[in-house]
């Protein structure tokens, strides 16, 4: 584990040093004016030192790991002139006795001897007995001073006798004392502690302190997400990070007493080619944490958004053909990580295995020899684990014969068996790839309802997965550099995989209900599932995915033994994965054309019910909070129009349909006279009828009543929707230019975001305005309070009390992680989506007051918003409008499409953040849309 620091006295010359400062103690100054130049001569050391180790990594003279031996070297270096002054010059003793001796022993990764530029100083000062007088003048005088100096410095003074007694009574103590190294003052003190610590703290304690390690290990996992593939990982604490090394280290140490990674190879715990792979990420780890605590001067150890790009740059990841320089670093990272997955269930196994030849070791003895024949392997508790220690170099099919039977009978795979995949996985070549066999096992593994996302993760961790399924394995640790989509490609999949499994399982009903019972009729299970593996295997080769997998999937499938009917559908399914959810969240589904497009492409009731599943396993794989029941209403909207189309029925559109919602709201009003029913309908035009639900209907006509008796300028009514997660806005007033901009801008300023927007104008002149709204976190907009402004805000800002588009300004600006996106402005105009209006598609980056400005730029360019569909996919803003001009035409003119792109397009364009803005306030929280 000792790194050789090389011209050390670059860094810091110690003799230097202390000389300096015997110079200016010859001439016996005050203790204040000697505290002060000793301060200050140290500091400053302390700052060319760490200069000095950041100069050298970024101009690539060290690694991160020669990096952290630098900056450990240079403390060291630092306390010991600390230490020698301060009893030469400070509190000095002439004859000291036995009882004032005094140990600096350096503590936890400090004591490894690796510092990274953030790190805590972890110190022991080290007593024979108990603390006397002298002690602790030396003591504070010293800690005062390294706080001084900028150093974070966690200490403990205790004697030998209390680090043996509280090491025996927490493993945290004990753990920190593992890696103890002397630093300096009464070497004799040091060396009592480590022979009583091993003698009287580790024996006999092994196996007690594995088992608190691997738990303290899991524990953390739980809390950091228990993911390794987050798109923003933890370097240090997070799965398969620096401390999942670590806790290998230290149980190797207790263990086998080694004192080197190296000796494990000797013992034959590792294979020198995974001591290798321990020493690649290790180093692959300091190199990143290194250049993130330099790069924020601080010690930050998650690789969140912003940093992502500079740190690829300064470990010289440049763009390449169709995959940037910061995916490809990422990708890179989460190999590693995987790597250290790998490294821990050998580990593990090697530990196990040497456990049980120890003849102390009964108990686990007793449960090796029940270990039970199953299926060609054997099962050893609830785990499955091989027969013989050749099998899959004889049988290579066994990798995944193994999977799935401990899929079907539920049981783990056991650490021993991992680790001998791990060395066998070159038997995985074309020959079993294209084995019947082997590939009945994997769709047997991928469509079983025995929980197949646990069994594809534990497939894929072994490393079996990405050879098998070769174009599987170009996305294991595929990121996508954006902040919609939350973990790799492998792992999304994986888990979409799973939710698949629980729609179908009925676990979802109460969220999915429309998935949850159409699932059962689909008529091929296989595709289903080979659909949601393919969908996105195509991710990251510099083309449209869905094309490129739909390639993919007319190869792979006939392979994994569908048939010519099959292959075809799942290609569909892949080619069109996004076309449900484009179509739901971006168009107008009021609009009988939009529905007529979509089934036209659909084609059947079968590929609508595969294709609605897909969408909703696709989105709720996509991350936490990106699903809620507002999206899923639209999904089924959609889905139940486009039945009615493929089933052999109509969407019946004027006259006919208009007539039919009508009767059906009359039931609605049975309270009322014909007359002012009849009177309703005339106020109102046939599209009003189209896209609004009976129900809603009628709500409608009473608040316009009631507003019309009441004579009132203005009226707003609220409704909250819990299960489609919205609150429903309605607003009833006269008509006037720029009212549905301005109230964009009140909601904007609420902090509340429009996910949708219907615009009706009445026959005589009114207006009704019915907004959808969601809270920050994509649920309804219903704090009581919060609608008590809503209200009085969009009245004061229709009374021009308030200015929206100063109040906006003057809000946060878009955040670090945020401004590390760019995303190019695009506006699309179509003129052939809807049937009467042109449908405009603006995407940008997302920021405060976005959609208030588009609308008032829609405003000035003369063109009246009938309805408007809103989204936000992680950094980037989806916003369509349906419009028309102000006689209630499509936009054909070709100079006036041409304006209207450039006007958006300037809209797009990124604005300069405030000087004095705070950071992290985005567009108000519009939620995320598709399962892209």
């Amino acid at each position: 584990m000792d790194i050789v620091v090389k011209h050390r006295r670059a860094i810091v010359d110690r003799k230097g040093l202390m000389d300096s400062l015997e110079s200016f103690a010859a001439g016996e100054p005050g203790p204040d004016a000697l505290r002060a130049h000793v301060v200050a001569t140290l500091k400053q050391a302390l700052a060319d030192g760490r200069a000095e180790c950041r100069r050298r990594l970024e101009m690539d003279e060290a690694n991160g790991r020669e990096t952290a031996a630098g900056l450990c070297h240079l403390v060291d270096q630092i306390i010991r002139v600390l230490h020698d002054f301060t009893l030469a010059h400070v509190y000095p003793v002439m004859n000291p006795t036995a009882g004032e001796r005094l140990d600096l022993v350096a503590l936890g990764g400090y004591g490894r001897g690796e510092l990274a530029p953030g790190s805590d100083v972890d110190l022991l000062f080290l007593l024979p007995y108990k603390e006397t007088p002298w002690h602790e003048q030396v003591i504070e005088f010293m800690l005062y001073l390294l706080w001084d100096l900028g150093l974070k410095v966690g200490h403990a003074t205790r004697s030998v006798d209390d680090c043996v007694r509280l090491a025996r009574q927490d493993f945290t103590i004990c753990t920190s004392l593992l890696e103890m190294r002397w630093l300096w003052g009464d070497q004799a003190l040091f060396h009592e502690l480590k022979d009583r610590f091993w003698r009287e703290v580790v024996n006999g304690t092994g196996a007690a302190f594995v088992e608190a390690k691997l738990k303290e290990r899991d524990e953390r996992h739980m809390r950091l997400g228990d993911s390794r593939y987050t798109v923003e990982p933890n370097v240090k604490e997070g799965k398969g990070g620096l401390r999942d090394l670590h806790t290998l280290w230290w149980i190797a140490k207790y263990v086998h007493r080694v004192e080197d990674v190296a000796d494990l190879v000797a013992k034959g715990v590792l294979s020198a080619d995974e001591y290798r792979r321990f020493i690649k990420a290790e180093s692959f780890l300091w190199n990143v944490r290194c250049h993130l605590h330099f790069l924020t001067g601080r010690p930050e150890e998650r690789l969140t958004f912003d940093v992502q790009p500079e740190l690829a740059r300064r470990l010289n990841y440049t763009d390449h053909a169709g995959t940037r320089g910061v995916e490809r670093f990422m990708k890179h990272y989460f190999l590693f990580a995987k790597d250290v997955g790998v490294l821990t269930r050998i580990f593990c196994a090697n530990l196990e295995e040497d456990t049980r030849r120890r003849p102390s070791k009964m108990k686990l003895l007793r449960l090796s020899r029940r270990a039970k024949a199953l299926e060609g392997f054997m099962r050893e508790g609830d785990r499955l684990n091989i027969a013989t220690e050749d099998q899959f170099e004889s049988a290579p099919i066994d990798m995944i014969r193994l999977f799935e039977v401990a899929q079907r009978h539920a049981l783990d795979v056991h650490p021993q068996a991992l680790h001998l995949i791990t060395r066998s996985l070159k038997r995985i070549d074309a020959s079993l790839r294209n084995d019947p066999a082997a590939n009945a096992l994997f769709l047997s593994i991928l469509t079983s309802k025995k929980d197949p996302e646990t069994a594809l993760r534990r497939l894929n961790e072994a490393g079996v997965f990405g050879r098998f399924v070769p174009d599987f394995g170009r996305v294991v640790a595929q990121m996508q550099y954006d902040m919609y989509h939350v973990y790799t490609v492998d792992e999304h999949t994986i888990r979409a995989i799973g939710i698949l499994a629980d729609i179908e399982a009925g676990h979802l009903a109460k969220d999915l209900p429309l998935a949850s019972e159409i699932i059962h009729k689909v008529v091929s299970r296989r595709v289903l599932y080979c659909a949601v593996l393919i969908h996105d295997i195509a991710k990251g080769r510099g083309g449209d995915h869905s094309v490129l997998g739909a390639e993919v999937a007319m190869r792979l499938c006939p392979r994994l033994g569908l048939t010519a009917a099959e292959t075809e559908t799942v290609s569909w399914l892949v080619r069109y994965h996004l076309l449900m959810s484009n179509t739901a969240f971006k168009r107008d589904l009021a609009d009988p054309k939009t529905v007529h497009d979509f089934a036209e492409v659909v084609q059947s009731p079968e590929r609508l019910r595969l294709l609605n599943v897909l969408t909703v396993a696709d989105i709720r794989a996509v991350g936490p909070g990106i699903w809620n029941g507002w999206k899923g209403q639209l999904l089924r909207t959609l889905y139940y129009e486009a039945e009615l189309l493929l089933s052999g029925g109509h969407v019946s559109v004027g006259k006919e349909r208009v007539a039919g919602i009508q009767k059906e709201i009359a039931e609605h009003l049975k309270d009322w006279k014909k007359a002012d029913i009849d009177a309703f309908f005339k106020r109102s035009a046939e599209s009003y009828f189209l896209s609004t639900p009976a129900p809603c209907a009628a709500r409608h006509a009473r608040l316009m009543r009631e507003a019309d008796r009441e004579e009132a300028p203005l009226t707003l009514a609220t409704r909250i929707d819990r299960f489609n997660a919205v609150t429903e806005v309605t607003l009833y007033t006269a008509d006037h230019p720029g009212l549905f901009a301005r109230v964009t801008g009140a909601i904007s300023v609420c902090g509340a975001t429009v996910v949708d927007a219907k615009i009706f104008t009445t026959n005589d002149g009114m207006v009704l305005d019915v907004f959808t709204i969601q809270d920050a976190d994509g649920g309804p907009f219903d704090r009581p309070e919060r609608l008590a402004k809503l209200s009085t805000t969009i009245e004061q800002v229709l009374m021009g009390r308030v200015r929206p588009r100063e109040v906006l300004a003057r809000q946060a600006a878009p955040s670090k992680r945020t401004s590390a996106f760019k995303v190019v402005p695009r506006v699309l105009i179509d003129n052939n989506a809807a049937t009467k209006l042109t449908v405009i598609e603006v995407n940008g980056r997302d920021r405060t007051g976005l959609l208030f400005e588009l609308t008032r730029a829609l405003f000035a360019l003369n063109l009246t918003i009938r309805s408007a569909q809103v989204a936000t996919y992680g950094e980037r803003a989806v916003d369509v409008f349906y419009v028309s001009d102000l006689f209630g035409h499509k936009i054909r003119h070709g100079g006036k499409l041409k304006a209207i792109e450039r006007r958006l397009t300037d809209v797009l364009a990124p604005k300069p953040a405030p000087s004095a803005a705070a950071e992290g306030g985005t567009r108000t929280a519009r939620r995320s849309a598709t399962g892209r």
